[in-house]
Order: structure tokens, then sequence, then C-alpha cells
């Protein structure tokens, strides 16, 4: 690698690095954490999101469409996102929004990630996943879209989006793969937003127990734990080389 290629990508971490930063900073400055653990804040504010919706849903999903593809592309994990897409938009829509903005965000990320920080992904993933690419070698699109099915087995999503960089998974199958292989694990969570959203719709008091036993709510966490269960299953007999 010459000087010049390695400034190219020292210029192009930091600046991620600096987006990334100032996005954090910017959500941090608007959102009060105290108000998000604040029912009554949650509950009121609900009810502006519905009617903003119901005035301006072409607007509203093309934004958060958006957003949501940047979203993956800084920082790289899904769950807060895929629980406010079912808020806003249900658990169908609100799980083809999130599917398809993944699987466009985080293919972003792995194209960054392959371009600029292999060398540096690879020095610090090979060594404990390198037996994976023995798998990965034998179909590349099936294992992949497996791997996503499973949860990564276990692997936490921001290193799920860029450690196919140690495969060289083509482009094409890292979209296919994520975006058929994420299909359940996203419904569930995104199941689990919209379950949420009904239960403030109809409850002006929060009651713990009566959240947890709404099956909007509990059969989403079923569902989650079944997925689980499915990906350890999927990782001892698929990928039980590694």
């Amino acid at each position: 690698m010459n000087l010049s290629s390695r400034n190219l990508k020292l210029i192009i971490g930091v600046f991620y690095l600096l987006i990334l930063l100032f996005g954090l900073f910017y959500l941090f400055s608007i959102v009060d954490l105290k108000d998000l653990t604040n029912y009554e804040f949650i509950r009121s504010n609900k009810e502006i999101i519905t009617e903003y919706k119901n005035k301006n849903f072409l607007f509203l999903s093309v934004s958060f469409f958006i957003f949501s593809i940047i979203w993956y592309l800084l920082l790289g994990f899904a769950g807060p996102i895929l629980i406010f897409s079912g808020f806003i938009f249900g658990k169908w829509f609100g799980t083809i929004i999130a599917v398809t903005a993944a699987s466009i965000g985080t293919t972003c990320l792995y194209i960054l990630a392959k371009l600029f920080f292999s060398d540096f992904i690879k020095q610090k993933l090979e060594p404990k996943f390198s037996k994976l690419k023995i798998t990965f070698r034998k179909n590349e699109l099936f294992y992949f879209t497996l791997f996503r099915f499973a949860g990564g087995g276990g692997i936490p999503y921001g290193i799920q989006n860029v450690l196919p960089v140690l495969f060289n998974i083509s482009i094409k199958n890292y979209f296919i793969g994520t975006f058929f292989g994420s299909w359940p694990t996203m419904f569930i969570t995104v199941a689990l937003g919209s379950g949420i959203e009904k239960y403030i719709n109809t409850n002006e008091k929060l009651s713990f127990l009566k959240l947890v036993f709404s099956p909007d709510v509990y059969l989403p966490i079923l569902g989650f734990i079944l997925m689980v269960l499915v990906g350890v299953i999927i990782k001892k007999f698929f990928f039980k080389k590694n």
C-alpha cells in the first residue's frame, strides 16, 4: 500500500468518525434521555407522530427510510430503529422499510469497510473468525443468508455487517443475503415496536406487567427467544467447525 493510498484511507476514516460524532451530538442535543423513559412524554408525542403520519404519510415514509439507511451506514446496529419503525408504521409496512433500509445501509457500510478499513478489520477479526472462510467458500450466498437468518450466531450486529470483509463476499450476494436473511429477526423486533404502540394507544397509565403480558408484546418476545434457539441450532450444524 503506497503512502497516498494510506492518506486517503486515513482521511475517509476521520471523515466517517466526524460525521458519526456530529450525528450523535445532534441526536442527544435534541433528545433528552430522561424523556424517553417518561411514559406521559412518549404517549403525548405518539399522538403528535400519528397525526403527522396521517397527514404526511409519503413524506414521513421516505424521510424515515433515508434516515434508516444513514443510521445503518454510520452506526451499524439495528435494535432502536426497528422498534421505532414498528412503533410508527406497524409491523408489516414497518418491516418492509426496515429490511430494505438495512439491506441498503449495511451494504454501503460493507463497501466502505472493504475499500478503506479492510486491513484494520482483518487485523482485529481474522484471528477469531478465519475458520468461517472454509464455510463461506462453499456457497457464499447460501451461507451468508443463513448467517443473517440465524442472527449471526450470537455475533453482534455491528460486527456481522463488516465480518464478510474477511471472506470477500460479492456486493450482490451481501445485499441479497442480508435482504432475505434478515426478515424473521427484524419482523419480530418491528412487531415488538408495533405492540408497544398499541399498548400506549389503549392505556393511559403504564403497568409493566400488563405491558409484558400483552399478546402484542409477549408474542414477539417469545418469537425472539425462538429465533435465538434456532440460531444456536443453525450455528451448531452449519458452522460447527468454527
